[in-house]
């Protein structure tokens, strides 16, 4: 589901480059119909399968929360909570998405739309990286902390990302010096998440015997960082006329705000299981020698 997530944005982010976000009129059905089939071109098909796959996924959110309660004995208890919670959270994504339609593609809903997927996103990341099987060395020490504020600042400036597409912002500086204080405000605000990858991945690096998943993770998080900065420049020099560029800045973001969901989830877990088991370290032991006769 978190991939198919992602797999939505990025078609999202392709229906809205491609002006296709008003191409059907009506919501939830396009053109009176589940499948316009005489009104059917590329922008049309764009938005429809759009809608398709988020269909999808919230037929997927309420399978997912029967499974969660009908075997709630065999999970940890704030497991069917928090689906159920995801699945509120992917009605009211629901909504906002008819509401990009029924008000005209206006700036503020689109964008909380793309915040409340990333947030969906995030949280479905949140729950994979719970429950699958980790065994912890104990040496993380502030990394969960530090990815988890650069997890944050990544969210915050995908969602001025966001404000910027929606708003056209770049298309309008570039051709009429208007709007240019949203673009520039997205440039200023690459520095401070950039800063806290860094800063984690060089911790991550200097950190002796941490776990290979978390080195790992660290390594493509900056290879995404990289990456991520390259294609903006290269969006930008090309002035946003490259469609796969900036359908690419926007999954890489995505991408990139993924792996460092996983990484805290992951740190945090290695935490707790080392403050679990160094207590049980330090119990002394009896020696067989030194038992008292009785």
């Amino acid at each position: 589901m978190a991939l198919l997530t992602l797999f939505l944005m990025a078609l999202g982010s392709a229906t809205r480059v491609m002006n296709a976000g008003l191409s059907c009129p009506d919501w939830p059905l396009c053109y009176g119909e589940l499948i316009p089939k005489d009104q059917m071109n590329l922008q049309v098909f764009l938005e429809w399968f759009h809608r398709l796959i988020a269909s999808s996924l919230g037929l997927l959110m309420m399978a997912l929360v029967g499974a969660t309660w009908r075997w709630k004995s065999q999970l940890p208890k704030w497991v069917p909570i928090v689906t159920t919670l995801c699945l509120g959270l992917i009605i009211f994504q629901g909504v906002l998405g008819g509401l990009t339609v029924t008000q005209l593609l206006r700036f503020d809903i689109v964008t909380a739309h793309l915040a409340t997927g990333l947030l969906f996103f995030s949280s479905m990341l949140v729950l994979g990286s719970s429950l699958m099987p980790y065994q912890g060395t104990g040496v993380v020490d502030r990394l969960p902390w530090l990815s988890t504020l650069a997890g944050v600042l990544i969210y915050f400036q995908s969602i001025l990302g966001g404000l910027v597409a929606s708003r056209w912002a770049a298309h309008q500086c570039l051709a009429g010096a208007k709007l240019c204080r949203i673009m520039y405000n997205h440039f200023i605000g690459v520095v401070p998440p950039t800063l806290a990858v860094l800063a984690l991945v060089f911790l991550a690096w200097r950190t002796p015997a941490l776990h290979p998943r978390l080195r790992g993770l660290g390594k493509l998080a900056l290879g995404l960082l990289s990456l991520q900065i390259l294609v903006g420049i290269s969006t930008l020099r090309l002035h946003l006329q490259v469609v796969g560029l900036t359908v690419a800045h926007q999954a890489i973001g995505a991408t990139l705000l993924g792996t460092l969901v996983i990484f805290s989830v992951i740190a945090i877990r290695d935490r707790h299981q080392a403050e679990y088991v160094q207590p049980l370290q330090t119990v002394p032991i009896r020696m067989a020698g030194s038992l008292e006769p009785s």
